[in-house]
């Protein structure tokens, strides 16, 4: 265990977060424009190009990332893109931003020893009883180990945008707030997810926390560096509002055009049309259902 966080623990990051706020002057004339603080979380070294992931509810509505790494250095960090259907984002350190608690040193890039990735394994072989270790910054406290075990496996929660996100691991690791973010790792310091939500009446530890599955971390965290988002499937198609489907008395979703060379036009689909006559807006298809469950809206 202490070779364990020795090794991974100079991969995790503390990261601040500011947003903006506007304050009129009493007599109204002036208008400023300042920074408060917006919460704090933790991340990890995705590789050595300085790429980092976290939650997406931790920087969620910020202006501003900060980035501590363990061994005390301070970069500023862009938002490369998100996926919050996922709860993941991913963070990319700003060259040239660095300081230290001694005071600033502009013009510094990231050292090598800083970027010292973790190394992705899979939950596929996860097994209930397994030990796993959860590194991050609970109440500020920077660099803070726990372990526990996998409690459960395939576990479905709710993302911040309400979605699913399935097969998260459950653990009873001490999860508590400034540790979302982090790294959950088996006992080989592999990544197996990525610390998210706890459930608990007090928003203090109870034992029952989750972790997105790593296998989902890498394809979407390799997603959105390659695409600055995730591509998702879909039939490509634009839809009318579901007001026009409502005005035109139709049960289903309006199909008003397809894109040459979506997957919808390989498949013959139809988008909305004019009669060149009476110029009278002539149906197309309607999407009345998905996967066998009815659609009526977009």
């Amino acid at each position: 265990t202490v070779n364990l966080f020795k090794r991974c623990s100079q991969s995790v990051v503390h990261i601040t977060t500011t947003a903006t706020a506007q304050r009129i002057s009493p007599g109204g004339f002036t208008l400023d424009v300042f920074e408060i603080p917006q919460g704090t979380g933790s991340g990890f070294v995705w590789d050595a190009h300085g790429h980092l992931v976290t939650n997406f509810h931790v920087i969620k509505d910020a202006r501003r990332a900060k980035v501590t790494t363990s061994d005390g250095e301070t970069f500023d960090a862009t938002l490369v893109g998100y996926e919050a259907d996922k709860d993941l984002a991913v963070l990319k350190l700003v060259e040239g931003s660095r300081s230290d608690r001694g005071g600033s040193k502009p013009g510094k890039k990231p050292k090598p020893q800083t970027l010292k990735p973790l190394e992705v394994g899979t939950t596929q072989n996860l097994r209930v009883g397994q030990s796993v270790f959860a590194i991050g910054n609970p109440f500020g406290l920077d660099q803070t180990l726990t372990s526990g075990i996998v409690s459960g496996v395939g576990r479905d929660i709710k993302s911040i945008t309400g979605r699913r996100i399935r097969d998260v691991v459950q653990t009873d690791a001490a999860i508590n707030p400034g540790n979302s973010g982090g790294p959950l790792l088996d006992s080989n310091g592999r990544l197996i997810g990525v610390n998210t939500v706890i459930y608990s009446p007090s928003g203090a530890s109870s034992g029952v926390g989750f972790a997105i599955p790593s296998d989902t971390v890498r394809r979407v965290v390799n997603q959105i560096i390659r695409h600055g988002r995730v591509l998702k499937a879909g039939m490509g198609v634009h839809c009318a509002a579901d007001q026009i489907a409502r005005q035109m008395n139709v049960d289903g979703v309006v199909v008003l055009e397809v894109p040459d060379g979506s997957g919808a036009a390989a498949a013959g689909m139809r988008g909305c049309s004019r009669d060149a006559k009476t110029g009278q807006v002539v149906l197309g298809d309607v999407v009345v259902a998905v996967d066998g469950g009815r659609v009526s809206h977009v």
